[in-house]
């Protein structure tokens, strides 16, 4: 792979000294546990309790005794986003991607997707609109009053366990900031009637509606309620019981989430963290199954966080909030570092001087944690510093369908592409088909320098093709090597693509062979490659929430009788080439 003799001795000795560890056995993943699939008594139990509830009689069943206030204060305030909550106060309703303008009627408007719906009536933005000061806390009195007097029935959406217990816990922490004047007492009452019946739904609800991070996000409303009413220590114990089933399925040993998604990954510790505030609050013992998840899963969240402090772009994540990222980390408690690697989750990490290379080397994510799951193994990306120079597309926020698939191709990831087929197939329903059967990583390290081999099979039942990437990081940070191999059939087209973040400003030199690229602190560094030809080509950046224009380095080939080999360089400019260097 490295283009020096120099440099291939480093990595033969790196690739002997990392094939005596027993740590490099096994492909680089764990098997993953297999995920549950939906009884056939758990659907039946749905569809009868939906009925129950879509009928005239079930409120009544929600009655019974409320206090007078919340016994306990439960739940932290997480920032809010001004700017938003400004929109927000204007009409400008931007949520799940899509934005409605003065929903009419409020909480149903016609053109409202489900994802729309879900976080309208979840009240997660309550913080936003806070946020803004002045007549925002009049705003958020009208909203709730406006919900309690037009939400009275049962509602498929509206009463999700996951959207249910969003709610209770954003009403819950934000309880005094809406109701604490003595104008507010009758709104204050009616609240609290209200997370009553709420919160006897979500007890029967919350361990088994939804599969996945929603079921863990129901049962944190569900045991943050229980709690700030003060109920019995066995009703608290038996939702806690219920989490303690639930994060084994869901969080891995080496603290990824099984979705492999670093938003996810944030969404779900945040929950955990807020879960662990509640029983604080209650004074009630935190379990050591969710206490050990948290101090798993925050070193996790600093692996995928980038010099920006936002997050890398895997399997449907965006780059989050650096600020929010900070505050979940700080309030987990944990001080562990972000390891090399997650030989679980199936991530792997190289670090040196200012450059950062994260690579995706495992399978995809298993069945119930794929629905938005993105066809990118063995794809990478890579920043110095504060600043993102190769980078995936990131995960689409919006209604339209074909734009999701876009950005969930192999071609929307740093990574090679066959024929301009998925290296994991992605079926109609959103969920993945076909994916490679063998995924294998070896890793070493020598006095800095760091060498990661991957290789899959996707490509080998359609194409008679196997793909390896092997990448070399200098230990100065300076210099990434890569080699991208495919081996097999002849006469098949591929590309090698590296979508840049849109503060990259790339030139084609006139070698043809070498792109310059500048950062936006003035650094430039230069990709060259050969065995293939060099291009740029228009691209998308989705990271940041909303679609950006970019451009993508795009090296093109055809197979030969002895598959293909593509070796390229990215080297900071300014530093001495070894002799001989590519």
């Amino acid at each position: 792979m490295p283009s020096t003799d120099k440099a291939r001795s480093a990595a033969v000795q790196l690739r002997a000294a990392h094939m005596k560890s027993p740590l490099s056995r096994g492909g680089g993943q764990v098997p993953s546990a297999p995920v549950e699939a939906a009884p056939l008594l758990t659907r039946f139990r749905r569809d009868a309790l939906r009925a129950l509830a879509a009928g005239p009689f079930y409120r009544h069943t929600l009655i019974g005794r409320v206090p007078a206030d919340l016994r306990l204060r439960v739940g932290e305030r997480w920032p809010g986003d001004e700017q938003r909550g400004t929109k927000i106060l204007a009409g400008e309703i931007t949520l799940a991607g899509q934005l409605v303008r003065n929903p009419m009627p409020v909480w149903f408007p016609t053109e409202a997707g489900t994802g729309w719906l879900a976080s309208w009536h979840d009240f997660s933005w309550i913080a936003d609109l806070l946020s803004v000061g002045g007549g925002a806390k009049d705003a958020v009195r009208a909203l709730v009053q406006s919900w309690l007097t037009d939400n009275t029935g049962w509602h498929p959406i509206a009463w999700r366990a996951d959207v249910l217990a969003t709610r209770i816990y954003s009403w819950l922490v934000h309880f005094d900031e809406i109701a604490s004047r003595e104008a507010d007492r009758l709104l204050r009452r009616a609240m609290l009637v209200s997370l009553g019946g709420q919160l006897r739904h979500l007890a029967r609800t919350a361990a088994w509606e939804l599969p996945g991070p929603p079921r863990l996000r129901a049962l944190k409303g569900l045991v943050a309620g229980l709690t700030a009413f003060g109920s019995s220590e066995k009703r608290i114990l038996r939702a806690l019981r219920a989490m303690e089933r639930e994060l084994p399925a869901q969080i891995m040993p080496d603290g990824g989430h099984r979705s492999r998604n670093p938003s996810v990954q944030l969404d779900v510790l945040r929950d955990l963290v807020d879960t662990r505030a509640a029983l604080r609050a209650g004074h009630i013992e935190v379990p050591s199954a969710l206490q050990e998840a948290i101090d798993r899963m925050a070193p996790m969240l600093r692996f995928f966080r980038h010099g920006d402090r936002k997050l890398a772009l895997f399997n449907n994540s965006v780059e989050e909030d650096g600020i929010l990222v900070d505050l979940v980390l700080t309030r987990s408690e944990t001080k562990g570092r972000a390891p090399a690697q997650a030989p679980h989750s199936g991530f792997q990490r190289m670090q040196a001087g200012h450059s950062l290379v994260l690579v995706d080397a495992g399978k995809p994510p298993p069945q119930g944690f794929d629905e938005a799951a993105h066809a990118g193994p063995l794809s990478f990306e890579m920043s110095q510093g504060r600043e993102r120079i190769i980078v995936n597309c990131g995960g689409y926020r919006g209604t339209q369908r074909a734009w999701r698939q876009i950005a969930r191709s192999t071609a929307a990831h740093s990574v090679l592409v066959v024929a301009d087929t998925n290296a994991v197939e992605i079926n109609d329903d959103g969920t993945l088909g076909r994916a490679p059967p063998t995924i294998r990583c070896e890793r070493a390290e020598e006095d800095g320098h760091q060498w990661i081999a991957v290789s899959h099979d996707g490509y080998r039942q359609r194409f008679g093709l196997n793909y390896a990437r092997e990448l070399y990081l200098a230990a100065d940070g300076d210099d990434l090597r890569g080699e991208d191999k495919l081996t097999g059939r002849s006469g098949t087209a591929f590309v090698v693509r590296f979508h840049l973040h849109p503060s990259v400003e790339p030139t084609l030199t006139q070698e043809g062979n070498t792109v310059r690229l500048r950062l936006p602190s003035g650094l430039i560094w230069r990709l060259r490659a050969i065995g293939a030809d060099v291009s740029l080509a228009e691209s998308i950046y989705l990271g940041s929430g909303e679609l950006k224009k970019t451009q993508q380095i795009v090296l093109t080939g055809t197979t030969g009788t002895n598959g293909a080999s593509v070796r390229w360089a990215i080297r900071r400019e300014g530093r001495t080439p070894a002799p001989g260097e590519l």
